[in-house]
């Protein structure tokens, strides 16, 4: 079940709450009881990581985005880890 974020209009009051994604938004604050509570808009705070997500089963090449991969990119493309690229010759 997703957490949501509420702020009360009239009080300032924040709180979070635990709520199935069907149930009906709460609408009275906690601290001052008043019906001023509304439904704050917020990022996720987690990242789907690993094998089994979009970006690591249908992203092809360079177009993944996975952690680490800066530097091994780096080095698979011929470039040293400082950025500077081998003279040859």
């Amino acid at each position: 079940m997703p957490i949501y974020e509420y702020q009360c209009n009239a009080c300032g009051h924040e709180m979070e709450a635990l709520q199935r994604m069907s149930d009906a938004p709460l609408t009275d604050c906690a601290a001052c009881g008043k019906a001023e509570l509304r439904k704050k808009i917020s990022a996720a705070g987690f990242r789907l990581k690993g094998g089994g997500w979009y970006e690591t089963d249908f992203k092809t090449g360079s177009k993944k985005n996975l952690a680490g991969d800066a530097a091994n990119g780096a080095k698979s493309r011929g470039e040293k880890a400082g950025g500077d690229k081998s003279k040859t010759g």
